[in-house]
């Protein structure tokens, strides 16, 4: 019997594939697949940061680690979307690489 989690999961994941656009060639299973992930990807790092405490040096580790998962998944999103949920998802990901880098650098000095 599966769990809430497991039921939330796969229904999360229907939406992702769904919400790909089609692309000619092997690329729409690639790229199908390369935007699921970052979606995921996007949504572990985001409950990352909500489950922080308040350890500087714990902080400065995850926003790091926010921060170079937002530029991967830039790139998948910038290579794999189009139109107005390329630009929409782009925005996401780059303002939130840009917010957490700013932080990083007023305030992880020595963490």
């Amino acid at each position: 019997m599966p769990t809430t989690l497991q039921v939330r999961t796969a229904v999360l994941v229907g939406c992702l594939i769904a919400s790909v656009p089609a692309r000619a060639g092997t690329t729409d299973t690639a790229c199908a697949r390369d935007v699921l992930v970052a979606s995921s990807m996007q949504r572990q790092a985001i409950d990352q940061l909500e489950q922080t405490g308040n350890d500087e040096a714990e902080l400065c580790r995850i926003w790091r680690r926010h921060v170079e998962t937002m530029r991967r998944v830039a790139g998948v999103y910038g290579r794999c979307l189009s139109g107005a949920e390329r630009s929409e998802r782009l925005a996401q990901v780059v303002g939130s690489e840009k917010e957490f880098s700013g932080l990083i650098k007023s305030r992880c000095k020595g963490h």
